[in-house]
């Protein structure tokens, strides 16, 4: 879902290189459609007709455009189609939903820039569904990216990643990145593994035990992956 979309794209390509059968769905046609990818376009809210017969589904939407404020309900519909068909459903979230540390409220929760903050908060919103009302029988994984994630900042492909949990994680120099191709790696990895399964992870490069520098903690924190801009932004 979202399939050609920044993060969409990626996890298609990387997916069929592996051999695997891809369906792409989104409301636009892609501009260098992948070898093997099998696309179909049309309204969020038709999505679901392409989960039937599916071993796994990667939602990667993003509350942009006519999906503001919808986002949540479109998602829903996902999952529980997804839960019907008995697929693994992998929601790709945002860096705001994560914590600067154990403990410490998620950034959705905090000062986020005004732009920002209806972006996040409903995208915490589906973290929260996910993690408190949705089906017991329902296979979810959340995935939110590093800070420094997004089409301004691709990246290149390394062969590596970190996973952590519901924690931001930085290297010593304070960043928090991941590359394009290195997430969809991380995703396509996670679904043949059957890895994480109803747990919110978070992907970045850098020392698997890294520790957040005591200044991201303080005040206000870089955060770059808003997924409905094509820019980063700083909130300092």
């Amino acid at each position: 879902m979202g399939g050609t979309g920044y993060t969409g794209a990626d996890v298609a390509a990387e997916a069929v290189a592996r051999g695997h059968q891809v369906a792409s769905y989104s409301r636009s046609a892609p501009k260098t459609p992948v070898d093997g990818v099998s696309y179909t376009q049309g309204a969020a809210e038709d999505a679901v007709r392409l989960v039937p017969g599916r071993d796994a589904v990667v939602a990667a939407l993003s509350p942009c455009g006519d999906l503001v404020g919808r986002l949540l309900g479109r998602y829903r519909d996902i999952a529980a189609a997804a839960d019907a068909a008995g697929a693994r459903l992998i929601v790709i979230g945002g860096f705001s939903s994560l914590r600067p540390a154990p403990g410490e409220p998620r950034f959705a929760e905090g000062d986020v820039p005004e732009r920002f903050r209806s972006e996040a908060r409903e995208m915490d919103a589906i973290r929260e569904w996910l993690t408190s009302a949705a089906p017991g029988s329902l296979d979810w994984t959340l995935v939110s990216p590093a800070a420094g994630y997004g089409a301004w900042a691709a990246g290149e492909r390394t062969g590596t990643y970190r996973v952590g949990g519901d924690v931001a994680r930085h290297d010593a120099r304070g960043g928090s990145e991941i590359s394009g191709a290195d997430f969809a790696l991380a995703i396509v990895d996670g679904i043949e593994r059957d890895a994480h399964p109803r747990a919110h992870i978070s992907i970045a490069t850098g020392p698997p035990d890294g520790p957040t520098p005591p200044r991201v903690l303080r005040g206000r924190v870089r955060v770059t992956s808003w997924r409905c801009r094509t820019r980063s932004a700083a909130s300092r």
